[in-house]
């Protein structure tokens, strides 16, 4: 399988290097507007071809394309890989796109091409979410009653307003929210927003903050709460506290632990769930992620999450920002 990767930073090289181990990928092609980082690419990835333009991928011959470009530029990448005939098998990494309107015309040009496509959102691969989704799948808790989830980095904790400090323009919820977001919609199902506010820290245009309350189907309420400004939060993390009727559920990317109403309490960590894979680097679940993608364009069966999904995630975007105050 010749796979190419658009956009070389930090999620290309992960992505890049992890493909390269699964038995039977090669990466052929690699993308990158940046000319001194063509020509490191150049040097370091020998007998691949580096290219500026993502237009110039028609030339490897390729049957997948990653696309892991800045989210303002995912919309452009990929609409460019199916209309130029490119390849119909792509990965976008989250979010699918800027904003609802975007993601949506990707999702249909997906079904319309064909192929496998699926975005980003490695959590659903992390195995502490995988357990968790598990159990209340399997009514463990029973029927769930409501929700808490949180997505909170130290990136920008103690940063003070009128610094020089640059945040990403698509504001905490996109960046960092989407994880929790897509969680939610995996464990839960469709979610209205009822509620939102979005609170600048760093600057007064930025989005550094955000509450949100959400309802599911059956009455389930939810609530979340992201920022980028919290202490003890070196790495991003996400999590959720379940209450169902029988018990309750928490989890976060390395634990997960289980109440129920009889008295009993389990707990389990990463290395409980076997959290090993063929290949470690970043996280296990970036190799889970790309395996699965791998897996599905070899059989040629749809992967989770999908441009569909991805979709919906953008969608519920739109609704906290409008909801926010946060257009015009």
């Amino acid at each position: 399988m010749r796979v190419a990767v658009v956009g070389m930073g930090k999620m290309g090289l992960l992505h890049s290097s992890i493909l390269n181990a699964i038995p039977d990928v090669e990466v052929v092609a690699l993308c990158d507007k940046s000319f001194l980082l063509r020509r490191f690419l150049g040097k370091v990835f020998k007998g691949v071809k580096v290219f500026k333009d993502v237009n110039e991928l028609s030339k490897a011959d390729v049957d997948a394309v990653y696309v892991t470009t800045p989210i303002p530029s995912h919309y452009g990448v990929a609409k460019a890989l199916y209309s130029e005939g490119i390849a119909s098998n792509v990965f976008v990494e989250k979010t699918l796109a800027l904003n609802f309107e975007q993601a949506r015309e990707l999702r249909d040009l997906a079904q319309d091409y064909g192929g496998v496509n699926m975005v980003g959102y490695v959590r659903r691969f992390a195995v502490t979410f995988r357990e968790a989704k598990r159990l209340l799948d399997e009514g463990v808790i029973g029927e769930p009653v409501s929700f808490s989830a949180y997505a909170y980095s130290s990136e920008f904790y103690g940063v003070s307003k009128g610094s020089k400090v640059t945040v990403p323009e698509v504001g905490v919820v996109r960046d960092l929210g989407c994880y929790a977001i897509d969680l939610a919609l995996w464990f839960f199902g469709e979610l209205e927003v009822l509620d939102a506010e979005v609170k600048a820290v760093v600057s007064d245009r930025s989005e550094d903050s955000a509450r949100v309350e959400v309802e599911a189907s059956g009455g389930l309420r939810g609530e979340f709460s992201f920022s980028w400004c919290v202490d003890k939060h070196r790495m991003p993390e996400a999590g959720f506290v379940v209450e169902g009727s029988e018990g309750a559920l928490s989890v976060n990317d390395d634990k997960l632990e289980l109440r129920l109403k009889d008295g009993s309490v389990s707990r389990w960590f990463r290395h409980d769930l076997k959290d090993t894979v063929d290949f470690w680097l970043g996280l296990p679940e970036f190799f889970r992620e790309d395996k699965h993608f791998v897996d599905c364009v070899v059989r040629g069966c749809s992967a989770e999450p999908s441009f569909a999904d991805g979709a919906e995630v953008d969608r519920i975007i739109d609704e906290i920002r409008s909801r926010a105050g946060r257009y015009g």
